[in-house]
């Protein structure tokens, strides 16, 4: 379904190499907004590493009670991201 060549351009990264081990807890404080305008931001995974560029309308989206983005970090807390964890989320 998804054959266009949009799909590979992503509008998200993960900038820093480290550890890839999620240790926040991915709350509101783990959350930094960059570009007001845009609705951007950083959502940090630990005390090194985040992921940039995310829509904050990707991270505030709800489907039924929960946020789909945001509990996805949290299933993972304690697990390092594999490179298919970090293609996972820069799709959002």
């Amino acid at each position: 379904m998804l054959e266009s060549n949009t799909v590979e351009n992503y509008i998200t990264s993960y900038p820093i190499d480290g550890d890839n081990i999620i240790t926040t807890k991915i709350g509101k404080k783990d959350w930094e907004l960059f570009d007001e305008e845009k609705g951007l931001g950083r959502i940090w995974i630990n005390d090194e590493q985040y992921f940039d560029n995310v829509p904050l309308v990707a991270l505030e989206f709800y489907i039924g009670g929960y946020q789909p983005a945001q509990k996805w970090l949290k299933d993972r807390k304690g697990r390092k991201l594999k490179f298919e964890d970090n293609y996972t989320i820069r799709k959002l």
